[in-house]
């Protein structure tokens, strides 16, 4: 197998120490409302999410991040990382990057993959979030700046999917039949966010940020807020 693919399996990997497992994005307060509340509803979440969401704003933001860092364009880099810490729209979403990036940051610390100038860049950033820490993985392991929005986009949706099978009377078949539905919508939205010009960025996600802080408050959940 070529190295390369090692790497990519690596960094889609749930076994990546970054804790993305933990968090729900709003979903499990979806499932509490009653609006995901089986396998149709839950296909029509995904996939709203990775085509009216994702595809729009968040991948191609990472993406960006990952060919500023591919490059060694620093002040671009910067410039991505101040635009994705502003654009958390709840205090949740704003934790989940910032925890997931210090954690992410932590690691490559202790790699001896990361090489000097992205190191230097790295360590005087207060707040790492996961797209900055995403990118500098992805150049310390020698993958692609497409490559690394594919690991991140399947790593998203295996974690929606566990959260589901953890909240919903989901099994494994299910979700895998999901999977297999989802699988265009999710090649979709990696071609969407590539070919997406800066100047039309942006999604309003109303129904995630709302779930998303009323998450905040949920009395009984088991992911993190």
């Amino acid at each position: 197998m070529n190295p390369a693919a090692f790497a990519l399996l690596r960094l889609a990997s749930p076994q990546l120490p970054i804790g993305g497992y933990s968090y729900s994005q709003g979903l499990e307060m979806a499932v509490e409302r009653g609006q995901v509340s089986d396998e149709a509803a839950a296909r029509c979440w995904l996939s709203d999410q990775l085509v009216l969401n994702l595809a729009r704003f968040e991948a191609p933001l990472l993406l960006a991040h990952c060919h500023a860092a591919s490059n060694q364009d620093w002040p671009e880099l910067e410039r991505l990382t101040a635009c994705h810490r502003a654009s958390r729209e709840t205090r949740e979403l704003r934790l989940e990057s910032r925890q997931m990036g210090y954690s992410l940051k932590q690691l490559l610390d202790n790699l001896p993959e990361l090489d000097q100038p992205a190191r230097t860049f790295y360590q005087p950033i207060e707040e790492p979030g996961l797209a900055l820490g995403w990118a500098l993985a992805a150049r310390a392991w020698g993958i692609s700046p497409e490559d690394a929005l594919t690991a991140w986009l399947w790593g998203w949706l295996e974690n929606q999917l566990a959260v589901l099978m953890k909240t919903l009377p989901l099994g494994q078949q299910a979700a895998q039949r999901l999977t297999s539905q989802l699988l265009p919508t999710l090649e979709q939205a990696q071609r969407d966010a590539t070919l997406i010009e800066p100047e039309r960025w942006g999604s309003a996600a109303f129904g995630l940020a709302l779930a998303s802080m009323a998450h905040e408050r949920q009395y009984s959940r088991l992911f993190r807020s």
